[in-house]
Parts: C-alpha cells; structure tokens; sequence
C-alpha cells in the first residue's frame, strides 16, 4: 500500500512538472495578461503617454466587442523614466511578479536593451517595441519581434540623396550618447560613404540633456551646411530653436524618432523646415481619411486630447497582437504564438504603414521608410516608401 502511494504520489508530480501541462505564464481562463514599459515621467514622457493610450484603446476595443477565443486583455503598464536602469526593474515587476505573457511596444533602444534579458529568461516574447534599432531583431532570436525600419538604414537611404539635392558640402551631426544615437550616426556614415562624403563634425549629448549651445556653436564653428540630429523631442527643438537663435541655418534632417506633432507643436514656427524619415503619417484630424477621423474621435472622447503618430503605434501594436493571438488558436501558448506568427503577413492600414511579414528568419516586418518635412506648422509626406 505504502509503494502504491508513493508511486501515485511521484506520478502526480511528474504529470504537474509536465512542461505540456504546465501553465502557460500570463494567460488564464478568462484573461490574457500583456505588458508595456513607457515613459511616463521622464524626457520621453509625450511619446510614452500616447502609445499607452493608443494602446488602451485596442485592449478597451476588444473587451467591449469580444475577446480572444473568450479570454479578456489586460494591459500592465509600467514607467521607466526613460532610464535603462529602471527599465529592468520594471521588466522584473511585469515578469516575475505581474507574470505577463508578453511585452508590448516597450519604449527606447537603450531599455528595451536593458530589460530584454530579464524576459528571454523567462520565455517573454519581445513584441513589436516602439525603436527602429536593429537590436530589435538582431542578432536573430525566438523571442524578438519588430515592426520599424532601421534607424540606420532610414539615414543610409535618405540622406545620400537629401544631400545632393541640397548641394551640401559639410555634413554634420549631434546626436544622443546611447544606443539609439550610433545607429543614426551609423546610419549616415554609411550613407555618405557612397557619395564619398564624411561627416565634417561629430558631437553628442547625454540623455536629458537641455543646452545644446556648445554643441550648435560647434557646428556652426565648423561650416556645417547639412545636420543630421539623432535627437527626439526636446533636443530637437532645443537644437533647432539655439540655431535659429545664432543665425546657424543648416537643413537639419531627423530620424523618425523626431517625427512627432510635439516638435511644432511646442518648437513654433522656428521647426519649419525640418525633414524626418518616418512610416505611419501623422493623424491630422483636417486632412485624415473618415476611418481616421471616426478612430480619433473616439480616441479623443477618452482621453480628451487629440491621437499622434505615437497613439498610432500603440494602437497599431495591440492590434497586431490580437490578429496574431485569435490565429494562434485557444491553446495559446508562447510557441504557438511564435509558431504563427513565423507565418504571418499584416495588410496595409488606414494609417498608412506599410506591408510587413514574418518568418522563422525574418523578425523585421518592414524595412521601408519615407521622408516627411515640417512645412507652415505640420508634417508633409515628401517622399514614397524607399525600399534597402
């Protein structure tokens, strides 16, 4: 009797010990758990805001029309302040503690960076986070998904031409210390070496950082003519409102981390005339499509401001979930979801970003980016998708 219970007993725990029986982190009988870190206090705090918004509003869209394969979705946010060191103590919380599935659209090269390892660990998939750096997808890994061309081949392909279109003869730089910064400053290296060009100037900043004066007398200092920033909100208006200032007038060109309604909307008048690389258009409520116009009121009505491009990619980044959670069927698991979407492609939108498919050795979804500019106070698509 004695080895009777014993043998039932190392049976019972063989079969809860089983990995095909065990449960699958983050998804319950009735609700699926999944993660965001943002900025929500630091000098990223705009763009974090409103790809938690966008964001909110897919989960809150789902949940009130449906579910997935009858599970709820619950989004755990986080802040990091933009800060790296932050950022893996909030993916400690969300992972550990919260126990989420999966990370969605975490904010900044250098924190996803940070907090990526922190996931892998235990089996979190990476989804779709909101920087173009190449990190995101390489060097190739199960759990890393991205859907944003490079910053690096967004000034490798722009620039070239942007420069000769100009006439520029010195090219210039400032960028941020970090991660996210050498991947535009790689990018335009790059770029313009196949027009035999070298940058003139090389200057940076560190992270929340707010007097640019002595980097833009550099600049000025030294010729520059043409200024590639890798900078995002309030450096590049910081930059931009201290040239004007000195009478430095450079075309000045950024990546699509300075593609935001926040640069005119706070800079003025003194950002006209700035390019960006960029995917999804800016949602204008005056120039949008009426699906647009219907999806910003409603965005709008909650949270009493008006969408962003970054409301966009919140929007866009749960809603990529979904269609790939509902396909990977009620058993969902981390490899089922992997399984599918290593064999998913997702359509055009209504807000413009273009094709993008996934395989077993393809974790980009798309490498194309188009250029906009800043003109009379709002960004204007000047250019089609270029393709690598």
């Amino acid at each position: 009797m004695r080895s009777t219970r014993t043998f039932l007993a190392a049976a019972a725990l063989a079969v809860a010990a089983s990995p095909a029986l065990a449960q699958q982190q983050g998804v319950g009988k009735n609700e699926i758990l999944i993660g965001t870190i943002q900025d929500l206090s630091g000098p990223l705090a705009g763009f974090g805001k409103q790809a938690r918004n966008g964001m909110q509003l897919r989960v809150d869209e789902l949940n009130e029309q449906g579910s997935i394969h009858g599970r709820k979705l619950k989004l755990l946010v986080e802040d990091d302040g933009y800060d790296p060191k932050k950022a893996v103590l909030a993916a400690q919380k969300l992972v550990n503690q919260d126990r989420i599935f999966l990370m969605a659209g975490h904010l900044g090269t250098a924190q996803n960076m940070a907090a990526m390892p922190v996931q892998f660990e235990k089996g979190v998939v990476n989804f779709m986070p909101i920087t173009a750096a190449r990190e995101m997808y390489e060097p190739l890994h199960k759990l890393k998904y991205s859907f944003a061309a490079t910053y690096y081949d967004q000034m490798r392909l722009a620039l070239p031409k942007l420069v000769k279109d100009k006439q520029a003869r010195k090219v210039c730089t400032l960028y941020q210390d970090d991660d996210f910064g050498l991947e535009v400053l790689r990018g335009a290296e790059a770029g313009l070496k196949t027009i035999n060009m070298d940058l003139a100037e090389k200057t940076t900043y560190k992270r929340g950082a707010t007097d640019f004066s002595s980097q833009v007398a550099r600049m000025k200092g030294a010729g520059c003519d043409f200024v590639v920033l890798g900078t995002i909100i309030r450096e590049t208006i910081g930059t931009i409102g201290e040239a004007r200032k000195t009478g430095f007038s450079p075309t000045f060109l950024g990546s699509s981390a300075a593609y935001t309604d926040l640069i005119h909307k706070l800079g003025g008048k003194a950002m006209d005339g700035l390019y960006a690389t960029m995917t999804v258009q800016n949602p204008y409520l005056d120039e949008a499509s009426q699906p647009i116009r219907f999806w910003a009121n409603k965005y709008k009505t909650k949270f009493n401001e008006d969408p962003t491009v970054f409301s966009v990619y919140g929007y866009s980044i749960v809603d990529w979930f979904i269609k790939a959670a509902q396909k990977a069927g009620p058993n969902l698991t981390t490899d089922s979801f992997v399984k599918t979407m290593d064999s998913i492609s997702f359509d055009t939108d209504m807000f413009g970003a273009a094709p993008a498919t996934y395989g077993p050795n393809k974790r980009l979804g798309s490498d194309l980016s188009r250029l906009s500019q800043i003109q009379d106070g709002k960004w204007k698509v000047i250019s089609d998708y270029v393709k690598p």
